[in-house]
């Protein structure tokens, strides 16, 4: 089973989700989501995150986690190992919970925070769960809109200071931000490979993290190519230059940025056999 590529350091943003196994409820009711929340306080604490916003759905949950250490791997295997325990032991039951490993994308904050925020307490919404982000009670979206008391592991700071000066004019700015992304979909454009969500700079920032993993095959080449540029891009003007210069962009293409040869047949126009000798010439 492919692994999905891990990128972990101090200061590190991450969007989680974590689905039921088969897509069956890991919450049977209140109190499992009281025993959720309760345990998620203990994990921000013992390894030193910031929680920026959370939602849990019916059979999955949406997290929004700044790791001031770098251990994401470390807090999440505590998260879901214990969680699934006592859901478990509660309800009677054995087995996996969850299905598969967690996902975390890799969020640029610069750009990206305040959307995702926005996103993870729009979910209720967008199920038609609730008309408003403000009905729903399983969310940050009433604590940072001041109107319930903070829990004690949720940080609002980083979010209300992109609104406003004054905690005031800050939650009512949050409020009507988060009001006006109703019916439209999520900031997925900048996405790559599944798991990096920011700019050109953000994405190239990471580049020694990558690095690593490129001969990793056990990652989905898609991430561990994750930061390689558009094929179009390395390929524009083929057909005006020398044939060596052409070659020489296959190969690197193939070789160097992990595209396939028929991917690159169907940009070049060429057969995909053509490419091949071209891609294996030395």
């Amino acid at each position: 089973m492919a692994r999905p590529l891990r990128i972990e350091y101090p200061g590190a943003i991450y969007h989680i989700t974590s689905r039921g196994n088969a897509r069956q409820p890991i919450y049977e009711d209140d109190e499992d989501r009281k025993v959720f929340l309760e345990l998620l306080g203990f994990i921000v604490d013992r390894f030193n995150w910031l929680c920026h916003a959370y939602c849990l759905m019916d059979n999955h949950y949406h997290l929004l986690i700044e790791t001031q250490d770098g251990n994401l791997s470390l807090g999440m295997r505590q998260l879901n190992g214990i969680y699934t325990q006592r859901f478990n032991k509660r309800h009677g039951r054995v087995g996996h919970l969850f299905q598969g490993r967690f996902k975390a994308i890799l969020v640029d904050r610069e750009n990206y925070l305040l959307e995702l925020c926005r996103y993870v307490v729009l979910n209720p919404v967008r199920a038609g769960m609730v008309r408003s982000s403000g009905r729903y009670k399983w969310s940050s979206y009433r604590a940072t809109a001041g109107t319930e008391k903070i829990s004690s592991f949720l940080t609002t700071a980083s979010v209300l200071s992109q609104c406003g000066r004054s905690r005031k004019v800050a939650q009512e700015k949050y409020k009507t931000f988060v009001e006006e992304a109703i019916g439209k979909p999520g900031p997925w454009g900048k996405l790559r490979g599944q798991i990096l969500l920011g700019n050109d700079t953000f994405v190239a920032s990471l580049e020694p993290y990558i690095k690593k993993v490129r001969e990793v095959e056990d990652v989905p080449r898609g991430q561990r190519f994750v930061d390689r540029p558009g094929l179009e891009e390395l390929l524009r003007d083929m057909e005006y230059q020398p044939n060596v210069v052409r070659d020489n962009l296959i190969r690197e293409a193939h070789w160097k940025h992990g595209y396939t040869l028929v991917e690159i047949a169907e940009i070049v126009g060429q057969h995909y056999t053509t490419v091949s000798r071209i891609a294996n010439r030395r």
